[in-house]
């Protein structure tokens, strides 16, 4: 339909303005992704636009309607927007999955492939407690200030404490049959755990290693990332199931290790990093959190923790591994840091200014900011035999 001599849109032009409306979990346009159905204009500047979503019941509907009518509304001689939300048919969705997937039917971990540009980070630690989850939650934050577009993994199975971080602790991903999609943040970090997948949030994971290395790939292969630029996966503690399988999915994951000042948190955060190594994975640096606290009477530095761990887990794996593993940064204690977890409100973002957070920014920069290099990482590459 043209426009007519009063000056209303045509359809064509109500069309173009749909194709800046991106679903708000699959973030590209409603045009591209078959989800507009019917456009019509009347002849008094009446648009009616039928949107299908991907499944009854999406979570981000009200979204989609508030950002449908904001763009069709701003066109010259509309009067009125009228939505009406209809659902994907099988076949429609069918047709989602093989647009998102490029066409591939074959599930595959996008982030494992030769021409991923993807930066992955895996965030490690020897033992419980030492704050990994929150420096992986703030790093993400800390990347997506960069402009870069971030996902998290919240692979610790047993543990998993991130959504809660982010303020999603009760959201639950959108699934397109088979295909799940990450459940996005108002920090615009796209996030999926296996706590989004369970019946009931107070359930217990209580799985042994089969059912975790297929939670992994799931949570990996299963999920429309997109395009990202880099992806941290908040790993459990310690040697187990999960790190083993990600050596084995992932093997060009670059491993950040969290420690404490202390002895003993120090010797098993090297443990952690030599089981990288071993999967073939680089590690590129030592993370020291609750390195120590600033009196606030008196501005003395207290080192509550003791002091030397992340030197030393540093030291002995640059020893082991024949390169360079230096210390990232040294996080200070600071009640803030532990508010704003709780509070769904990481310390990057609410609380940007304070020694803690300057030193996460510090960390993002520096791991966004370097260059892979080659070292201690597997090349893929096999001697061919002369005859």
């Amino acid at each position: 339909m043209s426009g007519t001599p009063t000056g209303t849109p045509s359809v064509e032009q109500v069309t173009a303005a749909l194709a800046r409306v991106n679903d708000p979990e699959i973030k590209r346009p409603i045009t591209e992704l078959g989800m507009v159905d019917d456009v019509a204009v009347s002849p008094e500047g009446a648009v009616h636009v039928k949107v299908l979503l991907t499944v009854a019941g999406c979570p981000l509907k009200d979204t989609i309607n508030r950002d449908v009518t904001a763009a069709v509304g701003e066109l010259a001689g509309v009067s009125s927007v009228e939505i009406e939300l209809g659902v994907m048919n099988a076949e429609q969705r069918q047709g989602l999955q093989e647009t998102l997937r490029g066409g591939q039917a074959q599930r595959e971990i996008p982030f494992a492939q030769p021409g991923s540009l993807t930066r992955v980070f895996a965030i490690a630690s020897g033992k419980g407690g030492v704050g990994k989850s929150s420096v992986t939650v703030n790093l993400a934050l800390a990347m997506a200030q960069q402009g870069l577009k971030v996902g998290i993994v919240d692979a610790d199975i047993y543990g998993h404490s991130v959504p809660a971080m982010l303020g999603v602790a009760d959201a639950r991903p959108t699934q397109v049959d088979d295909l799940i999609m990450p459940v996005p943040t108002p920090t615009g970090v796209s996030v999926i755990s296996i706590g989004m997948l369970k019946p009931r949030r107070d359930q217990v994971v209580a799985w042994r290693g089969p059912m975790l290395d297929r939670a992994l790939v799931q949570m990996l292969s299963d999920v429309y990332w997109g395009d990202l630029d880099a992806l941290l996966l908040d790993l459990p503690p310690g040697t187990g199931d999960i790190a083993i399988s990600l050596g084995q999915h992932l093997p060009n994951a670059e491993v950040v290790v969290v420690t404490t000042p202390q002895e003993a948190a120090a010797e098993v955060a090297e443990r952690a990093g030599t089981m990288a190594s071993m999967m073939h994975q680089r590690v590129v640096g030592v993370v020291e959190n609750m390195s120590y606290f600033v009196s606030p009477d008196s501005g003395e530095k207290l080192e509550i923790f003791g002091s030397g761990g992340g030197d030393r887990v540093a030291a002995t794996l640059s020893q082991r591994f024949g390169y360079d593993v230096r210390v990232l940064g040294r996080i200070p204690l600071d009640p803030s840091l532990r508010e704003g977890g709780d509070a769904g409100k990481p310390i990057v973002e609410s609380d940007p200014t304070t020694p803690a957070a300057q030193q996460l920014l510090a960390i993002a920069q520096g791991l966004t900011g370097r260059g892979r290099g080659l070292a201690g990482m597997q090349l893929g590459l096999t001697p061919t035999a002369k005859f």
